[in-house]
Parts: C-alpha cells; structure tokens; sequence
C-alpha cells in the first residue's frame, strides 16, 4: 500500500513481501500486552480488595451490609460520570500521558482510603476513587485500535482480560495474608492491605511515561517498514469502518447496538462486581480465618483464567462472538441460582467456580464486539458509553446485595437477584441479532494460531 496519499513524497510499498505481519504483530504483543496487563492487574486489585478489608473493617469502621455495599458501589458513579471525558482527553492527549494521570492519582487515593474512619469518609474515598480511575479500562481498549488491527484486536483484548483472573489469583492470598498484620506501623489489618496494594499503581503510572508509546510511529523498537506497513494497515481499517459506521462522536450517540452492548455489560458487571466484592464475605460464612478465605476466594478465578482463553479461542475461530457471550452468561446465571440453594461449602464453591468462569469467559469475547465496528472519536466515545453505563451495574450489584442480605441475612436472595440480572444481559445480547452483522472483518485462522 502506498503512503503518497499521506507524505508528499512517495514512498515503497510495504506489503508482507518486505515485513512479516507475524513476525510484526508478534513484537507488539511481546512488548505492549505485558505491561498492559500487569496494569489492569492492579487496577482491578485496587477495585476489588475493599472485599478483603470488610472482613474486619466494616466492624471498626460501624459500617452495616448496606453501608458497605453502598459505599463500595459509588466507586463506580464516579467511575460512570468522569469515564467518557476521561477517553476523550486520551484520545487527544495520548494513551502515554493520560494513563499514567490515571494511575498515579488512583493509587494515591486508593492509599488515603486506608485512613477513612466512618460510612461516609469510606463513602467519598470510594467515589473519588472511581472519578480517578475513570478511562483506564475504554482507555485500554481505544489504545488497541491505534495498535492491533481487527484480525489480532480479539487476542490482544483476550491476553488483557486475563487480568482480571490474575489479579484474584493473586490478589485473593496476598490480600488475606495482609490481613493478618494488625498492629504493623500501628494500623489494623485493612489498614496495611490498602495501603500497600496501592503502591504498585503510582509506580507502574510513572514506568507508563517510557514504556507505553501512543502509536506505532513513537516505537523504537519498530523498524521504519514495520511502522509503515501498520499504520496503513490500521488506516486502512478505520477508513473501511467509517465509511461504514462513521468515526465521529454522534455515530455512537446515535448508534443503538452501542447501547444495546452497554445494557448486556450492564448486567454482566452485576455479575462480575457483586461476586468480587462479597465472595470474600460469602466465604467467611464456612469459617474460615482471613488468609483461608483468601486462598479458597483465588480457586474460581484460577479456573476461570483457564476457562476464558479456551472460551475466548473458540469464539475467534467462529466469528460468533455474540452467540458465545451469550452462551457464557446463561451458564452463570443458571450457576450462581443453583448455588444461592446449596449450603454444603465444597458444593457451593464448585457452583460459584462455574458461575465465575463463565461470566470471565463473557468478559473475554465481549470487549472483541464493539471495537469491530466503531473507529476514531466513535470509538472513544463509545466504548467509553459501554463501560460507563456497564460500571453502573458496579454500583447496582453490591448495593442491591448489601440491601437484601441486611433485610434476609443470608446470600440465598442475593445470589438469585444476580442470576437474574445475568440471565437480563443473555437475553440483551441474543436481541441484538446475526452477530457477523457487528463485526464483519473475519480472522484467519494463521493469525488467531500465533
């Protein structure tokens, strides 16, 4: 393909006759997926370990099944009303810049949140949590299209997703051990958890300054033909997709299956939030001291990292991604509804692994969908509009959770009322109809092999 369109001196054509699209793609994803991904793990840890802290916090703090679920929910109103401005400065600011603000602010409030000492205070440190973090994960997925064409975009969010297992897998005994130093620099147990599980954030935000480059162009480690030959793969495909689609902001305001995927994330969130914020507390209820329930709270997700990339290949290789998440998402409502009637702990846990893994196994052909049809300021403004008012369902669950088990004290009722939200987002995602309709570009089989 020529570049004369673009540079008023023409330059060779670069095809795979002179650049490895393989040997290209894989240098990518050897140098950006890593990192990308050791960041979603602790974003996603920094989320979810207010779960391991209520195990003692909420005595000291005088919070109630409500108040925590509340004060945990609002995480995610911030989240939803700073999301959208938040991609689109990093559409115009760089991936570079922005990710790093993000990191470095969410790991400094994440750390004040240690020093909260009632509902309210752990209220407000929740939301202003959600307003820092706000654009990292649409951020993540609007960075792939400047840097994975449609054919590697399924991988490389699948490798990203795999975060969120990771983080559990690691972050459920990490986070029960350090539960376990009260009196360390004279704080409790969540005290010392919250604060040095926010470390990593601040860190890994200053390392996003040299190792996250905005596009293909700023690589170093890219040759001039590689560089080349990607960029005008990339701009060939945004072109393709919006003539079709449109790529300004309006075309995803206006275009219904934005919104249609946002529902079925909606109450996919409900699904993924809820069970990553109480499971710990669910655990509890067998008997078991903090750093076993950290250990017996990893096991769903271990599975679940497996289950997510078989799930996720399988779903590439037919093209029928829509038709796999909703495949997964019925099999967790049916999960988690059978597990709100077992009280025996071995049986329960086996019913919650499932329901885990298969909302994990959603969660991993989702996010391939949208970017199949939505390019430039359409596609920061609405994979933003996704997870926004997906996050909602951040806020929905646990409040919702924490409302019924303080009326019922028990988890029968709230684990029914998340089968039933799951069970919404399946019914959401068949309506949208012949999945090859919303992402058209096929992916060869040797690309996918990798």
């Amino acid at each position: 393909m020529s570049q004369a369109s673009i540079n008023p001196v023409a330059q060779p054509a670069v095809t795979e006759a002179t650049v490895s699209e393989q040997v290209t793609m894989k240098k990518v994803m050897r140098r950006l997926i890593p990192f990308i991904l050791l960041c979603y793990v602790v974003s996603y840890l920094d989320r979810i370990n207010v779960g391991f802290a209520a195990l003692t916090m909420n005595k000291d703090l005088g919070l109630t099944p409500s108040q925590f679920g509340l004060g945990a929910g609002l995480f995610f109103i911030g989240y939803f009303f700073f999301e959208i401005p938040s991609n689109l400065a990093l559409h115009r600011f760089g991936a570079r810049m922005w990710i790093s603000r993000i990191m470095i602010s969410w790991g400094l409030i994440s750390m004040a949140t240690a020093f909260v000492v009632g509902p309210k205070s752990f209220a407000l440190a929740r939301f202003l949590l959600g307003m820092a973090e706000a654009g990292f994960t649409p951020g993540i997925y609007l960075y792939f299209t400047q840097w994975f064409p449609g054919a590697w975009r399924g991988k490389a969010t699948a490798f990203f997703l795999i975060g969120i297992p990771v983080a559990n897998i690691i972050g459920s005994p990490l986070s029960g051990a350090l539960m376990e130093l009260h009196g360390m620099w004279g704080f409790q147990g969540w005290q010392v958890l919250l604060l040095l599980e926010a470390v990593p954030a601040v860190l890994l935000g200053v390392l996003c300054l040299f190792l996250l480059p905005d596009r293909p162009s700023k690589a170093a480690w890219l040759s001039s033909d590689e560089k080349r030959w990607l960029e005008n793969e990339l701009s060939t495909e945004q072109n393709v997709l919006a003539a079709r689609h449109g790529n300004k902001l309006k075309d995803a305001f206006t275009n219904w299956r934005v919104f249609a995927l946002a529902a079925a994330n909606f109450c996919g969130i409900i699904g993924s939030l809820s069970i990553g914020l109480w499971l710990p507390q669910i655990i509890r209820e067998f008997g078991l001291p903090s750093h076993q329930v950290g250990l017996v709270a990893a096991i769903p997700y271990l599975v679940g990292a497996i289950a997510m990339t078989l799930w996720a290949r399988l779903a590439n290789r037919s093209q029928r991604r829509l038709v796999y998440v909703a495949g997964a998402i019925v099999l967790a409502a049916l999960s988690l509804a059978i597990s709100a009637f077992l009280h025996t702990p071995l049986l329960k846990m086996l019913a919650i692994t499932v329901a885990v893994a298969s909302i994990l196994s959603f969660q991993a052909t989702f996010w391939a969908i949208p970017s199949g049809f939505l390019t430039g300021r359409a596609a920061a403004g609405g994979l933003a509009l996704i997870v926004s008012i997906g996050n909602l369902g951040g806020f929905v669950g646990p409040s919702v959770i924490g409302f019924i088990r303080e009326s019922t004290q028990g988890f029968t009722y709230p684990l029914i009322f998340v089968a039933a939200a799951l069970l919404l987002g399946a019914v959401i995602t068949l309506a949208l109809g012949d999945p090859s309709r919303t992402n058209s570009r096929t992916t060869s089989s040797s690309k996918e092999s990798a």
